[in-house]
């Protein structure tokens, strides 16, 4: 038995098309608009989706972009509508529809759009990208950058620190659906038949100077033929072209490497957009069977929020999904966080010599101020200033916080901090 989402507005359209299709033997759930639809696809993986393309609150095509982003179009997706263009049924096959159905829908069309969707094979490899979070302001800017570069150029040049974002980046100009060839991870001479099977899709290496001198022909032979195979490489250094000129890459193919470039952050430059990245890559993982169904506690994200990052989106991505292998409980807590980032660290700073004796020999109100200092003191250190990220980790009222601080001498009562 099949499970089968059907999202559309209209409750008839919903009964009907429900009524037909369990009739066939299938399972069938319903959802009136993105919303629900949303919640639904968080919570399971459906075999099959009949979207409607135009609802009152997000359209079907915008919703099906955001499961795209966010590595959750993982199963066949059939538009339908009763009045939508050429180019929105183009644009909805191109994120990554297989099919579109025109209103009224005809019970044989629909039958055999079903039965054509449900044979095709589940999208192997769905990966985050940049359209995965349009709340951060830096990583949308980046997004419309790379789109812009890409749309005038098949080849584009990350320039990336060692802790970059760079996977991440390079995934937002892959089509859904479409190769994507790792050229640092392949050893063997790249042939026409590999570049010809890739058509479509994207050809990625992370760092130039760690490709080998065959891997950096491979590159050179790919370079040449980009738009006969309908081809997009991605590439991505830490160093300029003289740094790489001296490692033995040929001028010419660095000439064509350099030519457009787009800067990357480094992933500590991201610092409050870590929970957000972290809480999406756990959601891929469960989605993709390699983790236990697991969730983030804010002091697990605050935890992930402070650490440097030194390698980067790599290493916050192996980083989840060992919390997420590891966890006891289906939430994970901040102290998982600090054993496997700081392993032996200590959760509170640590006590001058002496002071613990000589609080205990204060009056319990001036003992008690004494030791709200440090415990604010640490806390607004450990959230970077942040008033908002205070507030969940101390559960104090924001007014009650200001005033508490302003008493212990700490921070004015304005809200300069406020974030």
């Amino acid at each position: 038995m099949s499970q089968i989402l059907v999202i559309d507005d209209e409750v008839g359209i919903r009964e009907l098309l429900s009524e037909i299709l369990i009739d066939e033997g299938h399972d069938v759930a319903t959802c009136e608009n993105a919303t629900t639809a949303r919640i639904w696809r968080e919570a399971r993986r459906p075999d099959l989706v009949l979207l409607d393309i135009w609802m009152p609150d997000t359209d079907g095509v915008t919703l099906l972009r955001e499961w795209a982003a966010n590595g959750l179009l993982t199963m066949p997706v059939v538009m339908m509508s009763g009045h939508a263009t050429i180019d929105t049924a183009v644009e909805a096959t191109k994120i990554g529809a297989i099919g579109f159905l025109e209103k009224p829908i005809g019970m044989q069309k629909l039958l055999a759009a079903v039965r054509q969707g449900l044979e095709r094979a589940p999208k192997a490899d769905s990966a985050l990208s940049l359209a995965a979070f349009p709340r951060s302001a830096a990583l949308k800017d980046l997004r419309r950058r790379l789109e812009q570069v890409a749309a005038k150029s098949r080849t584009v040049l990350l320039r990336a620190p060692a802790a970059s974002i760079t996977e991440l980046a390079a995934r937002t100009l892959q089509i859904v659906g479409k190769p994507w060839l790792d050229l640092g991870h392949d050893s063997n001479p790249l042939t026409l038949e590999t570049l010809a099977q890739a058509s479509g899709g994207v050809l990625f290496c992370g760092e130039l100077a760690r490709l080998t001198r065959l891997q950096q022909k491979n590159l050179a032979f790919a370079l040449e033929r980009l738009e006969r195979h309908n081809l997009r490489l991605v590439a991505a250094t830490a160093l300029d072209a003289a740094a790489l000129a001296a490692q033995g890459w040929e001028e010419e193919v660095l000439n064509r490497l350099f030519e457009i470039s787009v800067g990357l952050p480094s992933l500590a430059e991201l610092k409050d957009d870590v929970p957000d990245l972290a809480t999406h890559i756990l959601a891929q993982l469960v989605e993709a069977g390699e983790a236990p169904a697991r969730r983030l506690s804010v002091a697990a994200q605050n935890a992930l929020r402070q650490h440097p990052w030194p390698e980067g989106y790599a290493q916050l991505r192996s980083t989840i999904k060992s919390l997420a292998l590891a966890a006891l409980d289906e939430e994970i807590g901040g102290e998982d966080v600090q054993h496997l980032l700081a392993p032996g660290a200590a959760a509170m700073p640590e006590i001058a010599p002496g002071l613990l004796p000589g609080m205990l020999a204060l009056p319990l109100r001036e003992a008690r101020e004494l030791f709200e200092r440090l415990y604010f003191e640490h806390h607004l250190k450990l959230e970077g200033g942040s008033m908002t990220r205070l507030a969940e980790k101390t559960g104090l009222e924001r007014t009650h916080l200001y005033r508490k601080l302003k008493d212990l001498g700490l921070r004015n009562a304005s809200k300069d901090g406020e974030e």
